[in-house]
């Protein structure tokens, strides 16, 4: 076997092989955090293979090869591809379709075709993660609370209702933070697994020749006797899969011990359990079909399990969405999104973060999926090809960094790439039909998130390329102060630029109007590193060019909070003299005008001219005090 382990280091938040009573502590959870969104999935999932747009009939021998299906789909998409191979390619300990683009080719700079190509794919499946974040929520939410149906017809016009009253709760606490009720995660969701696996034991002892289903043959004469009708069943066995990406977005949070434990330990067989439980029950009693999750309850236990499922669900949308913050802040450090307001909700764990909003616009667009499908059955539709979609571009970019990265042998990586995207794409191709039921959705998403992160990337790009051309270097600069000093006036000021090289135009415009230099000057530029943490002496290269004229670049993690005056205060080391009371910031802050004969057409020059209008200001997003911020205008065309 290769040797399977990328060329970075665990998240130093944690050891890397985690013993004892810390390993069950990670463990405990990464079961509330990890596993939420595939642990509510037998809500759903078996009542779509047979109770749906897409169903089968609920024949014993179909019964056996969809639960053979959904058995070796767990087995290899979950535990082969992700537990074993997907979770090796770690950036410094951190994963998720971002970092292991970024280990994959380089994110950030020029790009060749087929570099771009690859940054391309992966930012795709950045995006399609947040139609993700906004599906997971309203069809788990959904599911769970349209056990009242079971229950009794008189919840019938109430399900939607109180379905929107808990998302719309949910996404109003995103602001108090998580720390409170994320002690409550491990337990509710150990809960909600020990449940699920003993409500399939009761049915699986009943009739355990349903057991038989392990064998793969039982798939294969599904497949045989069933046809296309049978192959597009793979397009509802899917969702069995869905929160298979979270165990990689997470690594970063608990490590591979932890994750792998619970799965193989707990999470593995207690869904198992409870599909293998479903399957019995259909086969004794096909009418179940119409939901047989909760039909798996005895009456006396329904309302105590809705109440379980639900928080249980609460919690699964909970993962979902701080992923999906996470994301956006990788997205913005990297340069593929504007600054925007990003808020910590925590003193102490520096990953627990609000973006007000992504967290309004995922929020409305729950509820407005609710209203909209009315039911997790429609739902359903629009879920599996955002996951499976995800899961190939993982299976893509893998392969890359095997290769690259790790320099497996050819042949290895073509075969386990071939075997992965075999898997995938059938998944794929069983989704396509699924497409105009509401599959649409998901894609429409990433695809408009997509377009405004390449458009602000080569906004960026464009912007960057023009400032350069318009300025000088700052050796010719020096010169020319020699020639005619300019007055020198006390204090120091540092002029932020993206050009480290070049003198920023704010210095110039400065000089022009004020007839005035500081007596230091510091040329500020801040790089964000394809890592997720940079450390503390890593931060920052002072570099000086002549007396009291300095050039220094800070750098961060695209994990990291930028805080410019902190990294200073850690600078005098470096032969940097940083007096905070005396320092006044100059930021450039351009007006664009859109050029349709050059760069990107006029209407992506405006839509970039309006996302960077309405980011964050930058003395807020670097911790700049705002009193000691003086803001210099530049007129650019694009």
């Amino acid at each position: 076997m290769p040797h399977m382990s990328g060329d970075t280091s665990e998240h130093p938040s944690h050891p890397s092989s985690p013993r004892g009573r810390y390993l069950l502590t990670l463990s405990f959870a990464a079961l509330g955090v990890v596993y939420g969104d595939i642990g509510t999935s037998p809500l759903y999932a078996m009542r779509e293979c047979f109770h749906g747009p897409h169903a089968i009939e609920p024949t014993p021998a179909n019964v056996l090869g969809v639960l053979s299906l959904i058995f070796w789909a767990l087995i290899f998409v979950i535990s082969i591809k992700y537990l074993v191979f997907v979770m090796q390619a770690d950036n410094r300990g951190e994963g998720g379709i971002l970092a292991l683009t970024s280990l994959a080719t380089k994110l950030q700079g020029a790009a060749s075709g087929k570099t771009w190509a690859l940054i391309a794919v992966g930012l795709f499946g950045a995006a399609l993660l947040y139609g993700d974040g906004m599906i997971t929520p309203a069809i788990s939410v959904l599911s769970a609370v349209e056990g009242l149906h079971v229950a009794t017809p008189f919840f019938d016009s109430y399900v939607i209702p109180i379905t929107i009253v808990i998302l719309i709760g949910l996404f109003l606490i995103q602001k108090r933070g998580t720390a409170g009720i994320g002690k409550v995660f491990g337990p509710v969701t150990l809960v909600w697994f020990v449940a699920i696996a003993a409500l399939g034991v009761a049915q699986i002892v009943r009739y355990p020749a349903v057991l038989q289903a392990v064998n793969p043959l039982h798939a294969v004469d599904f497949f045989v006797r069933n046809g296309w009708t049978g192959y597009f069943i793979l397009g509802t066995v899917v969702l069995v899969i869905t929160g298979g990406e979270s165990l990689y977005v997470d690594l970063g949070h608990f490590g591979r011990r932890p994750i792998r434990l619970v799965w193989f330990t707990l999470v593995l067989p207690a869904l198992m359990l409870n599909y293998f439980g479903q399957g019995a029950l259909l086969i004794s009693n096909p009418a179940t079909a119409a939901n047989p999750f909760y039909l798996l309850a005895p009456a006396p236990l329904l309302y105590p399990l809705v109440a379980l499922a639900t928080c249980a669900t609460v919690i699964a949308s909970q993962a979902v969405i701080t992923g999906a913050f996470s994301i956006t802040r990788q997205a913005v450090q990297l340069g593929f999104l504007p600054r925007l307001t990003i808020t910590h909700t925590s003193l102490t764990e520096i990953g627990q973060i609000y973006i007000p909003g992504v967290n309004w616009a995922l929020m409305i667009s729950c509820v407005l999926l609710v209203v909209g499908f009315r039911s997790s059955s429609n739902l359903a539709a629009a879920y599996g090809i955002a996951v499976i979609t995800t899961m190939t571009i993982t299976s893509v970019m893998f392969a890359v960094v095997a290769r690259k990265r790790w320099r497996w042998s050819l042949p290895v990586v073509v075969a386990l790439a071939t075997l992965f995207l075999v898997v995938d794409l059938s998944f794929f191709g069983a989704n396509i039909i699924k497409v105009a039921d509401g599959g649409w959705f998901p894609l429409v998403v990433a695809a408009l998130i997509f377009l405004l992160m390449t458009t602000w990337r080569k906004g960026r790009q464009i912007l960057r390329e023009k400032m350069r051309a318009n300025s000088i270097r700052v050796e010719d600069f020096l010169q020319d102060l020699k020639r005619e000093p300019p007055l020198r006036v006390p204090g120091t000021a540092i002029f932020m630029s993206g050009n480290p090289n070049g003198v920023p135009p704010a210095l110039l415009h400065n000089l022009e109007h004020n007839h005035v230099l500081h007596e230091r000057v510091i040329i500020l530029n801040v790089k964000t590193e394809e890592v997720p943490h940079v450390s503390a002496g890593e931060r920052i290269e002072v570099t000086k060019v002549e007396d009291k004229f300095y050039r220094v670049v800070v750098r961060y993690g695209f994990m990291d909070d930028p805080d410019i005056p902190h990294a200073l205060e850690g600078a005098s080391s470096a032969g940097l003299d940083y007096r905070p009371t005396e320092t006044t910031y100059f930021l450039g802050r351009e007006t664009l005008i859109a050029n349709d004969h050059e760069g990107m057409p006029a209407w992506r020059d405006n839509l970039f001219a309006f996302m960077l209008l309405n980011a964050r200001r930058a003395t807020v997003y670097f911790c700049i005090p705002p009193d000691r911020v003086i803001e210099v205008g530049t007129q650019v065309t694009l």
